[in-house]
């Protein structure tokens, strides 16, 4: 799911774009002609993908408040930190938002109110993770939801480095006693308007950083959801609904599905069991952590967490981990184009 985007301005956008590709095109052991022409292709269709892909406008509709106010009881604190696909990029209604989605998602299946603050930044990198935790930690938070990784993708952050301050941010929250479930890079290869060969180098580096955004957090005692080409095969089908009018974020509908995809997770985490549980595929199962990873970022949707077996955390090859493809089930209904009704209206939200 392509749905994290570097907000910079056009020229300094389209140097990046040249500094990464070039080296790209270099790295794969080439010959210099070959990589001088290699570089020529790549260049050429980031240049395209730069005019097809629109900037960035407006920015997502704030979605912080309580939700299911209705509810007794202490309110539960949830924060959302990550880039564009954390904070909303695309919608312009508040109760469309991944935060918005989900915060009423927990709220109706725990029935208790919930309380959302949103750190997330449009255009974020993982190195920004550190800054949102430290406001995020001021709310005493229960659980956090974080989305990032595409712009470090586009951005050419070192995958190790990348993955640190992931893993820092993870290792604070749960040090503070916050649960958190991290939706890992969504696969910017799914991205139509990104023509091959760059399509398929996206699509590599995308789950490269996913695999290695699973093993980190896992270990660090998070969980993960992968985001990967969710929406890829219904863009394909109805890219006019699935995306938003950047052609690069996902729309209304298509944030539903990433938060259908991660609440599961979200009740896992907190102890309570989803209302619906998925039937077993032959994908679930206990693994290594490594290969869990490997098979979570091919299969969007899938889930990876810790597990013991028979009373020990790791194996001849390291972590146990839990591979599980949950059923995705609704947060709240999203209305067709032109209808006036919608049932995912946010309660209890000032």
């Amino acid at each position: 799911m392509g749905v994290a985007h570097s907000v910079v301005p056009g020229g300094e956008r389209w140097r990046q774009a040249r500094r990464f590709l070039r080296l790209a095109a270099i790295g794969t052991g080439a010959t210099a002609a070959a990589a001088v022409a290699t570089g020529g292709v790549l260049v050429g269709q980031a240049r395209q993908a730069r005019r097809t892909i629109p900037m960035a406008e407006a920015p997502p509709p704030r979605c912080d408040g309580m939700y299911g106010a209705k509810f007794p009881g202490p309110a539960l604190t949830m924060v959302v930190l990550g880039d564009s696909s954390a904070a909303g990029y695309g919608v312009h209604r508040r109760r469309e938002t991944p935060g918005a989605l989900l915060a009423t998602g927990l709220s109706r299946r725990l029935h208790r109110p919930v309380q959302l603050h949103r750190f997330a930044v449009v255009g974020a990198i993982s190195a920004a993770l550190r800054h949102q935790v430290e406001a995020a930690l001021e709310c005493r938070p229960d659980i956090a939801v974080i989305l990032i990784g595409g712009n470090d993708i586009t951005n050419r952050t070192p995958r190790g480095l990348a993955v640190r301050y992931l893993v820092e941010a993870v290792h604070t929250l749960r040090d503070a006693g916050c649960e958190v479930v991290v939706g890992t890079c969504p696969d910017l290869g799914a991205i139509r308007p990104i023509q091959p060969p760059l399509r398929w180098l996206a699509h590599r580096w995308s789950r490269q950083l996913a695999a290695a955004q699973t093993v980190a957090v896992v270990e660090a005692g998070g969980w993960t959801v992968s985001l990967g080409d969710l929406l890829g095969p219904r863009f394909a089908a109805e890219p006019t609904r699935m995306f938003a009018w950047d052609r690069f974020h996902p729309s209304a509908e298509g944030y539903a599905m990433a938060a259908a995809a991660l609440l599961p997770t979200m009740l896992s985490a907190l102890g309570a069991t989803p209302e619906r549980r998925a039937t077993p595929t032959r994908g679930d199962g206990v693994r290594s952590l490594p290969k869990a990873a490997q098979e979570a970022a091919r299969h969007a949707g899938t889930e990876v967490s810790g597990v013991q077996v028979r009373g020990r955390d790791r194996g001849p090859a390291g972590r146990w981990a839990q591979l599980r493809r949950r059923a995705f089930f609704g947060v709240g209904a999203v209305p067709q184009h032109g209808s006036a009704s919608d049932t995912s209206t946010v309660e209890g939200l000032a």
